[in-house]
């Protein structure tokens, strides 16, 4: 038996009635987008799930079942980042001690240093570290060489300033063990950051974000993620952004 014509199936889709929407989320019915039913479409991966005639019911209970999954997840993560990071903070309070006298001793106060970086949504929030540099330093160059990375004019695949004389002695070893970044379990409590996630960024990369590299929004930043085990300031940026996606 030869398969319907293109054009009856879209008459019969057309003519579903109405009355089959009351199994629709809200937000999915006719009227409510200001879009006909007919211009509808879904996700490809939600239509890969289902079977080839499958009724918009069927999509909304795939999507409806898929965001429950999600709520579980992000449930689930949020419970173990709570769990570890009360549980690092309360064992690492000597090494937090041992770290903030060698920063007062080489370079005095204060101990931390804070900046804002963007989260979730783009919300911005202030993010805290052990400090790394002298006090009083001009982040033009950082500034500077992120926008010329974005925008392909500079000749620097590497994401670090080089040869920055702005980093102590302390912060060095610290930068290099990753240890500057222990504060923000702080963050972790307070629901801005997860223990894994994108790479926290500075306000000014957005001008050069492209559309695919906005979806790193979509998830809170985390103190660790894909872009640090892989390489972290080895990377050039594109490629930081490339494995921020990738977890995404």
């Amino acid at each position: 038996m030869p398969p319907p014509q293109r054009s009856s199936i879209r008459k019969r889709f057309d003519s579903t009635p109405v009355a089959a929407e009351r199994g629709l989320p809200r937000t999915m019915r006719a009227g409510s987008t200001g879009t006909p039913a007919s211009d509808w479409v879904a996700a490809p991966a939600a239509v890969d799930s289902v079977p080839r005639s499958a009724s918009l019911q069927a999509i909304a209970q795939l999507l409806r079942d898929a965001r429950r999954r999600e709520l579980a997840y992000a449930a689930t993560k949020r419970a173990l980042d709570l769990v570890v990071a009360v549980t690092l903070l309360i064992l690492m309070l000597p090494v937090f001690a041992l770290i903030g006298l060698a920063i007062v001793r080489e370079s005095g106060f204060p101990i931390l240093y804070r900046a804002e970086r963007v989260g979730r949504f783009g919300r911005p929030f202030t993010i805290a570290k052990f400090r790394s540099m002298h006090t009083g330093c001009d982040q033009t160059p950082h500034m500077a060489l992120v926008r010329s990375l974005l925008q392909g004019e500079s000749s620097c695949d590497v994401y670090k300033v080089a040869d920055d004389r702005r980093i102590t002695r302390v912060g060095r070893f610290l930068r290099r063990t990753s240890l500057d970044e222990l504060p923000q379990l702080w963050n972790v409590l307070k629901g801005e950051m997860s223990l894994v996630g994108p790479r926290p960024d500075v306000a000014y990369s957005l001008a050069g974000y492209d559309d695919a590299m906005h979806r790193r929004l979509v998830m809170k930043p985390g103190i660790t993620g894909l872009w640090q085990v892989s390489g972290r300031s080895r990377l050039s940026l594109r490629e930081m952004y490339r494995l921020d996606l990738a977890y995404v």
